[in-house]
């Protein structure tokens, strides 16, 4: 069993890769009471989302299943208590005691002290970062023969911006966007919009909270075109790929960067 989560920090560059639901793991008090199998709660996870951040020199990775502990929700709402809570699951085979949750919160309030210290300390090296916060979300929910999502309100790659000043980081969002859309990916591009799904969860929004003139967390957002969501089975090829489109982006931030003002 890991602590919880892993934090790496090279600051070489002023980048920093986050993936804070990768994680699958469950500590043994928490798995003791849950309610769900471990294929349930891989459909709500963000798996291989780590992969796209081995390319980077810092990273902020989240060890730890959501089920235990959400580090992209607000503290109040980390800990899954009712199905409201998670997409309407019965999470727990008892209720949750209060003692359980608040270690798991210790755990939530542990990786944001460390995330502070180190963005503390990207922002003293470079004056400005930019956070790649990595995602993945579901888009068959009516089951592993039904139909999905319609593409029109779900992009292959949604890009959140709503917890930030977007006209203090256009120079940023916008090469961000275009050099998304360009990249190659097995003979096409990719359907790359907006705030369309998603705007950004709480981890970014504390980003913007905590570093209001130096931080910038974009939120992206990776439909599950690349793996049975069902079944948890990746398409290994696409995986990498999109992998290398992630670490394309890379030098058109650190270009725009600097014009931030």
């Amino acid at each position: 069993m890991s602590a919880g989560f892993l934090i790496e920090s090279d600051l070489e560059t002023p980048v920093v890769l986050a993936a804070v639901h990768d994680g699958h793991e469950l500590r043994a008090e928490v798995a003791a009471l849950i309610a769900l199998d471990d294929a349930a709660r891989l459909r709500e996870e963000d798996p291989f989302t780590e992969r796209w951040t081995r390319f980077a020199g810092t990273r902020l990775i989240g060890r730890r299943s959501r089920f235990e502990v959400d580090l992209n929700r607000p503290r109040e709402g980390a800990v899954y208590r009712e199905p409201a809570d998670a997409w309407g699951l019965e999470v727990w085979g008892a209720p949750l005691p209060d003692d359980v949750v608040n270690r798991s919160l210790e755990l939530y309030d542990a990786f944001y002290a460390e995330a502070e210290r180190t963005l503390s300390a990207a922002r003293d090296r470079w004056g400005s970062f930019v956070v790649l916060d990595l995602h993945t979300y579901n888009h068959r929910r009516d089951g592993a023969d039904g139909a999905p999502a319609p593409a029109v309100g779900n992009p292959e790659v949604n890009i959140g911006t709503g917890t930030m000043d977007r006209d203090r980081w256009a120079p940023v969002i916008d090469r961000v966007l275009a050099d998304l859309r360009a990249a190659p990916y097995h003979g096409r591009t990719l359907d790359v919009r907006e705030n369309v799904k998603f705007r950004g969860g709480a981890f970014s929004a504390w980003v913007h909270r905590t570093f209001p003139d130096s931080g910038c967390s974009i939120a992206i957002e990776f439909k599950k075109f690349f793996m049975d969501e069902w079944t948890g089975v990746p398409d290994d090829a696409q995986v990498a790929a999109i992998g290398e489109v992630v670490q394309s982006i890379l030098p058109g931030v650190l270009d725009t960067l600097p014009r931030v003002r």
